[in-house]
C-alpha cells in the first residue's frame, strides 16, 4: 500500500477560499495525500472575551465546509479548532499529528493580520523543521464583500447612535462586528459594568440576526484597537464616544490617531451622555 502524505492545512477566514482548495487539489495529484486541517483561533491580548462561543463556532463551520470540500475531491480529510493563534496551533497539531507538509493560507499581506504579525511565516517555517511549507493567498473577503467591523466603544456601547449604525452598517452587505470595550479602571481585575454593557449590547445584536462579539480590552482605547488590528483581518473602525467636552478618548486625540495608523476607514459616532443614561 503506498503511504499517503499527511499535509497540514492551516487557516481560518481563508478556509472556504478557491485558492486553498485549489492548492490541496494541486498537491493531491501529485501523490496520496491525507489532510490535516487546522483552524487557529486567536485569543485576544489582554483581554477577556465575551460571548468567545461565537469565534470559535464560525471558525468550525468553515472549517466543516472545507473538510466536506476536500472528501468530495476524493481527498481523506478531517479537522479540528485550535485556541491560541496559529503560531501555537501550528506547535500542537505538529506534536499530534506525523505532518510531512504544511500549507498556509492567509488573506492578503494587506489585510492579514496573521502576516501583520512580525516573521509569522518564518516562525511557522522554522516550526515546520525540514518539512515543505506552502503559502497559499485567498482574497476571499474581497470576492465575497465579507466585512470585519472593528467597534471601539465602552460607556457608550449601548447609546441608540451606536447601535443604530451598527444596524445600518449591517444592511449594507454581510458584515461581522467586534466590539472592543476598553476597561474604564486599569487598577481594577474585575469590570462587571463594562462586562454587562457589552453583554446587553451583543444580545441586542445578535438576536436581530447581526454577528457581533466583544471583548472588555486593554484600557487605553488605542492600544485595545491597535492589538485586533496587529491579531485579525480588520476592515473598518467605528469609534463610538461622548461629545468632545465628556470624552477623555478625544481629548487623546483618538479618531485621528487610528486614522493615521490603522490604515482602514475610521468612523466616529458620537452619543449624548443622556442617551445612555449619564447625566449630561
Amino acid at each position: 500500500m503506498t503511504h499517503a502524505t499527511t499535509v497540514l492545512v492551516v487557516a481560518n477566514e481563508t478556509l472556504v477560499g478557491d485558492e486553498l482548495i485549489d492548492a490541496v487539489r494541486a498537491r493531491a495529484q501529485q501523490s496520496a495525500i491525507r489532510a490535516v486541517v487546522i483552524a487557529p483561533v486567536n485569543e485576544p491580548r489582554g483581554a477577556k472575551v465575551v460571548y468567545e462561543d461565537t469565534r470559535r463556532a464560525a471558525a468550525g463551520r468553515r472549517l466543516d465546509r472545507t473538510v466536506m470540500r476536500l472528501r468530495q475531491e476524493g481527498i481523506p480529510a478531517h479537522g479540528e479548532v485550535f485556541e491560541g493563534g496559529p503560531l501555537t496551533a501550528v506547535e500542537d497539531a505538529l506534536a499530534l499529528e506525523p505532518v510531512d507538509e504544511l500549507i498556509v493560507s492567509t488573506h492578503p499581506e494587506a489585510t492579514s493580520g496573521w502576516l501583520r504579525k512580525k516573521n509569522l511565516l518564518e516562525e511557522i517555517r522554522r516550526l515546520a523543521g525540514e518539512r515543505p511549507v506552502t503559502h497559499v493567498v485567498s482574497d476571499v473577503a474581497r470576492r465575497s464583500g465579507d466585512t470585519n467591523v472593528l467597534v471601539v466603544a465602552n460607556e457608550t456601547v449601548l447609546g441608540a447612535p451606536l447601535l443604530e449604525r451598527i444596524r445600518t452598517r449591517a444592511a449594507e452587505g454581510p458584515t461581522s462586528f467586534l466590539i472592543v470595550s476598553p476597561q474604564s479602571d486599569r487598577d481594577e481585575v474585575e469590570h462587571p459594568e463594562a462586562e454587562r454593557r457589552l453583554r446587553e449590547a451583543l444580545s441586542t445584536l445578535r438576536s436581530e440576526g447581526i454577528e457581533a462579539h466583544g471583548q472588555v480590552a486593554h484600557p487605553d482605547p488605542y492600544t485595545a484597537a491597535m492589538e485586533v488590528v496587529d491579531d485579525e483581518r480588520v476592515d473598518e473602525i467605528i469609534v463610538s464616544t461622548f461629545p468632545q467636552t465628556r470624552s477623555g478618548w478625544l481629548r487623546r486625540d483618538l479618531v485621528e490617531r487610528l486614522r493615521k495608523d490603522a490604515d482602514v476607514p475610521v468612523e466616529h459616532v458620537v452619543t449624548e451622555p443622556a442617551v445612555v443614561g449619564v447625566p449630561a
